[in-house]
């Protein structure tokens, strides 16, 4: 099978997006991640800040996904909360960027999206090193030492919580995915050149 779409999970702090990325502009081809909500903002007419409310709120609950997904196979989406809404919005910009051609997709469920595509290769980036997460959050994303934990745990809370709403599905949980990668004992570089030989012809 020719891959021609990856779609990556990722742990806060882990480096993956970074990782996507760096796979885009090596290969050529488009990474999506935040594009899905700017173009879900232009498509609803809602900013994007909003669009993470509503992934922030976004509850666990088995019957609540149950509920969901089921609205969303019928098509009753005008009965959907206002995160249902959003999901489905942000699985409709999936497919349509996939439309165009090979791509990286970075988080919002586009594994679940593209479901039924030929070529698709479902990746989960974690990261073994605690330290070394600590660090890229504090040196990248300029949050201070004292709140890193509290901010990790409060994002990949909100990706656990979002993926299992929306596929009753374990975010983390590995059988999920055709790749796992833990970056912080195999580097940044070398997860990019693992994923370069998944993708060449």
């Amino acid at each position: 099978m020719k891959c021609k779409y990856i779609t990556i999970e990722r742990e806060y702090g882990s480096g993956g997006t970074q990782i996507a990325r760096l796979l885009s502009e090596r290969n050529g081809i488009p990474c999506y991640g935040r594009e899905i909500l700017e173009e879900v903002s232009i498509d609803k007419g809602i900013s994007v800040e909003k669009i993470e409310r509503y992934e922030e709120t976004v509850t666990n609950s088995f019957l609540y996904s149950v509920y969901m997904m089921t609205q969303t196979v019928s098509g009753k989406t005008d009965m959907l909360t206002g995160e249902g809404h959003i999901y489905v919005a942000e699985q409709a910009v999936i497919r349509r960027f996939a439309a165009r051609g090979p791509a990286i997709f970075l988080g919002h469920c586009a594994c679940e999206a593209l479901n039924e595509y030929q070529g698709v290769v479902r990746v989960f980036i974690r990261c073994s090193d605690e330290e070394g997460k600590k660090r890229r959050i504090t040196e990248e994303y300029g949050i201070s030492a004292e709140q890193a934990d509290n901010v990790r745990r409060k994002f990949d809370r909100k990706r656990s919580n979002y993926f299992y709403a929306n596929t009753v599905r374990k975010w983390d949980d590995f059988k999920n995915y055709d790749i796992v990668l833990d970056s912080g004992r195999l580097g940044i570089d070398t997860c990019v050149n693992l994923l370069m030989e998944v993708i060449a012809p």
